[in-house]
């Protein structure tokens, strides 16, 4: 469902009527102004607002050179990535300030999610206070419960993204008057009772959203998918860290729920996986629920395809520890696999060997502008690639790139069903899963069809998931069980360079994978021939820098003289591990500055626990 580009310049001017538009949030006109009444008058009027929302919370692609929540650019901070030198690190102490008051503040890299920021929460309880108080006389009764639960969807997912970041946070289901100060300053509530709230925020949207509300438009299948993205992530998180039983059971309970409504929604996996995210237009495309529509003409483009072009530089690229997680084409971990060369880490054989994203995601042979010379050209159509070495078009050259962007798409809603549904089984009674369950989940992601050039290359669709009989894989961690384990595969498959990896190890308390002292394989790329694959590096300046290491262990380093032997692992050039980190690092602590803020008040502020 495409966002409505062309009235992004007209939001802001009806924001203005409500809330100025303002950088501040205590920058703002009464609650209470005549214009109001002018406003609320009818849907269009409530849909201009709702659509202020959009690019907030639907950012696709980004624009211009933003990079915020987007592919490759944004989210370059997980256990699938490695860039030159010292990786990295996570906080150490606490910031001098992490608080904005503007609807434009950056999010937080290393926590994939917003700063300490409630504007975007204010403006939510707006809408349902106009909603409460001027709009309803105007609307038939089904349709403010509409829109009503469209506000509600937009403040629970902001709620979502900040306890994803900081745990306990102030709750507001209101608009906070500015002279309220017991309540601007109240302190964190517990994010039990937070997340409470917005389970009942969003069960509201279950009942009363409409299942489709025109071309172009948020929708109750739509609103679903992200439900279950929340809710799996709150299960997930207090049941791998002991939190709440009961409460992550609730949650799972209704990941399974709405994600079970997304899927049977008027969507399905016949595209191909390379066509969902470098196509120039969306719209048809079975499998995407909500895009982003990019238009030069308006002046709304991106610049992530030009970052996939296979001539832009990817700081981070891939590691062999990633790579060595894609399942092998017959449904089989690549060490006990049958498949010819399955142990063979070559980009070549490996696109022919694998599991066909891997050959959607990665170009197909080693490229010198990533850092582990794994070049991902996944959000870059296969047209783009044949401009390397020449002049780009603005398709996918510079900030000019018109590549559509999904936003949601079915296969997220369905690997949030299957593993909902497997932590349930596994660790709160629920109905075992079933062969139909991972028919209708893991082996439907993996039928998607192969496009006419990945076919022509030899690659061949993924054998089917038998729960009879499920891979053995060595490196699997003794506390996941072997289901489990394939379903969290299938997401790092799946969602790569996307948003969900780091997020997925923080709910699963798994943080220690961003330890790379615990794995060599993250400081490693493709094996490969340098000197016939990546000739650039045979000169003077990579001597006594370039290495490659061989299957035993040996690591041979380029002397100037040894081309012929510089033959193996690709070794990350200086890759080194992020300095020591302990579990605090989950949650984000706020700024210094806030709690003096709250202190100079007379109130308190909590600090969050593991950065007192």
């Amino acid at each position: 469902m495409k966002l409505l580009n062309k009235l992004i310049y007209s939001v802001c001017a009806a924001s203005l009527l409500l809330v100025a538009c303002s950088e501040e949030v205590l920058d703002r006109p009464p609650l209470t102004q005549p214009v109001d009444d002018n406003f609320w008058r009818n849907e269009t009027d409530i849909d201009l607002f709702a659509n202020g929302f959009y690019t907030n919370y639907f950012v696709g692609y980004n624009s211009a050179w933003g990079v915020d929540y987007t592919p490759v650019r944004g989210y370059t901070f997980s256990d699938d990535l490695t860039g030159r030198n010292v990786q990295s690190h996570f906080e150490s102490s606490v910031p001098s300030s992490r608080g904005s008051a503007s609807e434009g503040a950056a999010w937080m890299t290393q926590y994939a999610g917003p700063t300490w920021n409630f504007a975007w929460v204010r403006k939510a309880n707006i809408f349902i206070d106009r909603l409460q108080n001027v709009a309803q006389p105007n609307l038939a009764p089904d349709a403010f419960n509409h829109w009503m639960a469209v506000a509600r969807f937009f403040r629970g997912f902001e709620y979502s993204r900040l306890v994803s970041v900081f745990g306990d946070v102030p709750y507001y289901d209101h608009v906070v008057a500015d002279d309220a100060w017991d309540e601007l300053f109240k302190d964190r509530d517990d994010r039990g009772v937070v997340m409470d709230a917005v389970y009942d925020d969003f069960k509201f949207v279950m009942e009363n959203m409409r299942a489709d509300d025109g071309e172009q438009k948020l929708n109750k299948y739509i609103a679903a998918a992200f439900i279950s993205r929340f809710m799996l992530f709150e299960g997930t998180f207090l049941h791998y860290h002991g939190l709440d039983a009961t409460r992550a059971q609730k949650y799972l309970e209704f990941a399974v729920e709405s994600a079970a409504f997304a899927m049977s929604g008027p969507y399905s996996f016949t595209s191909d996986f390379k066509s969902l995210f470098a196509s120039e237009d969306l719209a048809g495309n079975p499998e995407v629920m909500l895009w982003r529509t990019y238009d030069a003409g308006l002046g709304i483009t991106h610049h992530i395809g030009s970052y996939n072009n296979g001539t832009e530089g990817q700081p981070v690229g891939a590691n062999l520890d990633m790579v060595k997680s894609f399942i092998c084409n017959d449904g089989d971990v690549w060490q006990s696999s049958s498949v010819a060369d399955a142990s063979s880490f070559s980009i070549a054989d490996l696109a022919v060997t694998r599991d066909p994203r891997f050959e959607a995601t990665f170009f197909e042979r080693p490229l010198p502008a990533s850092a582990s010379l794994f070049y991902t050209y996944k959000f870059a159509s296969r047209e783009a690639m044949t401009y390397i070495g020449r002049g780009y078009p603005p398709a996918w050259g510079s900030n000019t790139n018109t590549s559509d962007a999904p936003v949601m798409r079915l296969a997220e809603p369905v690997l949030n069903w299957i593993e909902a549904k497997a932590v349930l089984a596994e660790n709160f009674g629920g109905a075992a899963v079933t062969q139909a369950d991972i028919d209708a989940s893991i082996n439907a992601i993996r039928d998607r069809p192969l496009d006419e050039v990945a076919i022509a290359k030899g690659v061949k669709k993924t054998a089917p998931l038998l729960l009879t009989a499920l891979p053995n894989d060595p490196d699997r961690d003794a506390d996941v069980s072997p289901l489990m384990w394939e379903i969290r595969r299938e997401r790092r498959m799946e969602f790569f360079f996307e948003y969900s990896r780091l997020l997925d190890i923080k709910r699963w308390k798994k943080i220690e994978y961003m330890d790379y002292s615990k794995d060599a394989d993250r400081f490693l790329g493709p094996w490969v021939d340098i000197q016939a694959e990546v000739p650039a590096y045979i000169q003077e300046s990579y001597v006594d820098v370039l290495k490659v290491q061989k299957e035993d262990g040996t690591v041979v380093t380029y002397n100037g003289s040894n081309a012929a032997d510089m033959v193996g692992y690709f070794m990350i050039q200086n890759a080194s591990n992020r300095n020591e980190f302990g579990d605090e690092v989950y949650l984000s602590p706020v700024g210094q500055s806030q709690i003096v803020d709250y202190m100079e008040k007379g109130y308190t502020l909590t600090q969050t626990r593991g950065w007192e």
